[in-house]
C-alpha cells in the first residue's frame, strides 16, 4: 500500500506554513472560526487538526503548558474521563529563533470523551487529542496545535452517519498517516514565513 504523502500547506495567509495530508481540508471559513485559528478537518476519518494564536500565558511554566493546555481543552468541552496518556520535556525548536530568543515546544497525549458542537453528554465520542505548545516568546505568542483521532464513535453522534458507529477503523488499514504521525509532521515543519503577522511585538 502506497504511504500518503504530505504538502506544505500555508496558515493564516501564508505567514506560517505545516506540512500535512491533502486529506485535511480547511474547514475555517465554513465553521466560521476565529481569526487566531485555523481547522482542517478529514470528514471521512472525523480527523481533525488546528493551529491557534494565544496571547503567551506568562504563569504557565513551559515544562507543563502542553498538559495545561490539554486540560483546558478537557473544560472547554465539558470532556468526561480526561487522562494524560504521555507529555514530552521541553524542547528548543531552533528553527522558530527570533530575536535571538529561542522558542521551546512541549507536547502531551490525552484520552477523553467528547461531544460535537451543541451535541449532549450522551452522544460523546471517545477520542485521542494530541496538544502541541509552541511558545514563541520573542513574539510573546503561544501556538497550539491541536490533533483529534476519534477511537469510539457513539451511534448516537453525528460523526456515526459520516464515520460509521462503533471503533474507528485504524488509519494504515484505509492506506492514511496515522494522526500520530500527521501530528508530529506538523509540528517539526511549523515555521514562520512572516514574523509581522504578530504585530508591534515583532518590528
Amino acid at each position: 500500500m502506497p504511504e500518503e504523502s504530505s504538502t506544505e500547506r500555508p496558515l493564516f495567509g501564508g505567514a506560517i506554513s505545516a506540512t500535512f495530508p491533502l486529506r485535511f481540508q480547511d474547514v475555517s471559513d465554513i465553521r466560521q472560526v476565529p481569526d487566531h485559528q485555523e481547522v482542517f478537518v478529514d470528514p471521512a476519518r472525523d480527523e481533525s487538526l488546528i493551529f491557534e494564536l494565544l496571547e503567551l500565558k506568562h504563569e504557565v511554566g513551559d515544562n507543563e503548558s502542553a498538559t495545561w493546555f490539554l486540560q483546558d481543552l478537557a473544560n472547554e468541552q465539558d470532556a468526561e474521563g480526561s487522562v494524560v496518556i504521555e507529555q514530552s520535556g521541553v524542547i528548543e525548536a531552533s528553527g522558530l529563533c527570533y530575536r535571538n530568543i529561542p522558542a521551546v515546544v512541549t507536547t502531551a497525549v490525552g484520552q477523553m470523551a467528547i461531544s460535537k458542537g451543541r451535541q449532549g453528554r450522551e452522544a460523546q465520542n471517545l477520542v485521542r487529542v494530541y496538544v502541541a505548545n509552541l511558545r514563541l516568546k520573542a513574539v510573546n505568542t503561544d501556538v497550539l496545535v491541536t490533533a483529534y483521532e476519534p477511537i469510539h464513535i457513539n451511534p448516537l453522534s453525528e460523526s456515526a452517519s459520516a464515520v460509521g458507529a462503533g471503533f474507528t477503523i485504524a488509519a494504515t488499514q484505509s492506506g492514511c498517516m496515522p494522526m500520530a504521525e500527521v501530528f508530529r509532521h506538523a509540528v517539526s515543519t511549523f515555521k514562520v514565513c512572516d514574523w509581522s503577522l504578530f504585530g508591534s511585538t515583532a518590528l
